[in-house]
């Protein structure tokens, strides 16, 4: 304390560390009811540690050695928590590789988009927000190497391989319309064996006044949950725009059920500058060994690649 009673900059700096290292750690504490603050703060979790070095800054301008010490104790949580994402290992061993992609419905360039995920050789490629008028373009791109295709709506699966038991998938939340068609399953027959595919791209979220709107993605993503947990398949991957990232409790009833890769932040939106991994590879009875986000293209989303390999 200074002699006016007011706390000094080392006890700023050290509550500051400390309240830091807290919510990384225990951001499940965070209550998530009125404006689901815990499911906005764990969209935007890895940012934390962006104050680390901002406290250490100026910690050493008020020449504070307990600031810079109280440093370390976010910095270790983080590291913890999200080092085998930053430190990324040698290539492993994979089976498939997939690229899915929110390509927007307002994308004006759609041919440049099939390409670029054409070259991308995936030998599973997944859209969504797909429009009647943009399909034939992703057709007339993906039809030669992706000669299997299966579309639902707004969503839709191109295949190197043989699709069987294409069926839709219904996931839309208490009164949204028929019309509302953004989930599809398919049986794809890889070459080292079966795969159930779902593609999918849950109901949009939205931050303002009242905090984060995301009550219609909770519910879709439990409804997707409740289809997964009664799916037979032993191999099963999904693919696709959840409007969140796989820390998101919100998402917990799907993503409890299934595996996130271990490694790569692949941050894909917003394009022009993510912040944030919302689309999604995740697997059950597989190994996602890698995902990546790739380069921009005339979405507000960049797709992101992932590779498989088959248990």
């Amino acid at each position: 304390m200074v002699a006016d009673g007011r706390p000094s900059w080392n006890a700023w700096l050290v509550g500051g560390a400390i309240g830091v290292a807290g919510l990384l750690a225990l951001h499940s504490a965070v209550p998530n009811g009125a404006g689901r603050l815990g499911s906005l703060l764990e969209t935007f979790l890895p940012w934390l540690g962006v104050a680390v070095p901002l406290l250490g800054c100026i910690a050493v301008l008020k020449r504070s050695r307990a600031g810079l010490l109280a440093c370390l104790a976010p910095v270790a949580v983080w590291l913890w928590m999200f080092g085998g994402m930053w430190f990324v290992p040698p290539p492993e061993p994979y089976d498939v590789t997939v690229v899915q992609h929110n390509v927007a419905d307002d994308n004006a360039d759609p041919v440049g988009t099939a390409r670029a995920l054409l070259a991308t050789r995936a030998g599973l490629v997944a859209v969504e927000e797909l429009t009647p008028a943009a399909r034939p373009a992703y057709q007339d791109v993906l039809g030669a190497s992706h000669p299997h295709r299966a579309v639902h709506g707004t969503v839709g699966l191109w295949s190197a391989w043989p699709l069987s038991d294409v069926r839709p998938v219904d996931i839309r939340p208490e009164g949204f319309p028929e019309s509302w068609r953004r989930a599809l399953r398919a049986t794809v027959s890889a070459p080292g064996g079966e795969i159930a595919v779902y593609v999918v791209h849950l109901p949009s979220v939205r931050l303002g006044p009242t905090g984060f709107a995301s009550a219609d993605r909770d519910e879709s993503a439990a409804l997707l949950g409740a289809r997964i947990a009664d799916d037979p398949a032993g191999r099963l991957l999904v693919v696709g725009d959840l409007n969140g990232t796989v820390q998101d409790r919100g998402l917990g009833p799907l993503t409890s059920r299934l595996d996130a890769p271990a490694s790569g932040f692949a941050f894909s939106w917003p394009a022009a500058l993510p912040v944030a991994r919302i689309d999604q590879v995740l697997g059950r009875g597989v190994e996602v060994t890698e995902v990546s986000a790739l380069d921009a293209t005339g979405s507000d989303h960049r797709p992101v690649l992932g590779r498989v390999l088959l248990r």
